[in-house]
């Protein structure tokens, strides 16, 4: 799919991954709309690109299918959803203060995983009610893995369980939108430099990037956008999640 004249929701599209994407779409001709809790943030971006910014909890059922009306209203239907809300606190299972606080866990899911759902499921309900392309495709979603979905580190628990079902929920959601000329993929980064990563001391970022095969360096978030816009451009693209980690595979600690 061109980008060229479609809408565009990008999930937590204030920072990071998810703005990186939105400039990206936009320089391709995408109308986009951003979607993230906060609001400033998201505004920010959104008028350095011509678009919009629409306040939006993914955890929350009402909150999202608000969001993507108000989307539809000033854009149309989007044919392209990018996921990149998240979050990604570290606390273990078994700490110094006794068992993790179950709400911490749920925390990270509702976000992480059940976030990712709730918008793809507004989004794809959407689409489906869209003409297809010349090239037979109505729509495309990208979810936001983690390498820790495959080797999460002590302290991870939750993070990677999340990121893990994204991974199990790619392949489910790209056989059942098929019907639909829906195509479903997801991106596993390896680690970034994000806002989250960007609050670390610097020896901290440079230890890291050192542990990167090649380039020892630690990914940018253009690269993430690159891979999501060639992802929309190739159409053969589908129920994959593509590692984005420069060969790493993390250790335990």
């Amino acid at each position: 799919m061109n980008p060229q004249g479609h809408a565009a929701l990008v999930t937590g599209g204030g920072s990071g991954l998810g703005a990186a994407t939105a400039r990206k779409l936009a320089a391709a001709g995408a109308k986009i709309a951003i979607l993230d809790l906060d609001i400033n943030a998201a505004t920010k971006v959104a008028a350095e690109i011509g678009g919009i910014a629409i306040a939006c909890d993914v955890a929350d059922a009402s909150s999202t299918e608000d969001a993507v009306a108000q989307a539809r209203k000033e854009h149309g239907t989007a044919r392209i959803l990018v996921n990149c809300a998240g979050i990604g606190p570290a606390k273990r299972i078994v700490g110094r203060d006794g068992a993790m606080p179950l709400a911490d866990f749920k925390r990270v899911i509702d976000i992480n995983l059940i976030g990712t759902f709730n918008a793809m499921r507004i989004a794809a309900a959407a689409m489906t009610k869209l003409s297809t392309l010349d090239d037979g495709e109505r729509g495309i979603i990208i979810s936001t893995a983690s390498i820790a979905a495959y080797e999460g580190q002590v302290g991870q628990a939750a993070y990677a369980a999340s990121k893990g079902g994204i991974v199990a929920l790619t392949l489910p959601a790209a056989r059942e939108l098929a019907q639909f000329a829906i195509r479903v993929n997801a991106i596993a980064p390896g680690i970034f430099a994000t806002p989250m990563l960007g609050a670390l001391p610097r020896d901290v970022q440079e230890s890291l990037a050192a542990a990167v095969p090649f380039p020892k360096k630690l990914g940018h978030p253009d690269q993430y956008a690159d891979l999501a816009l060639h992802m929309i451009a190739n159409r053969y693209i589908n129920g994959e999640v593509i590692r984005l980690d420069g060969a790493l595979r993390m250790a335990a600690r």
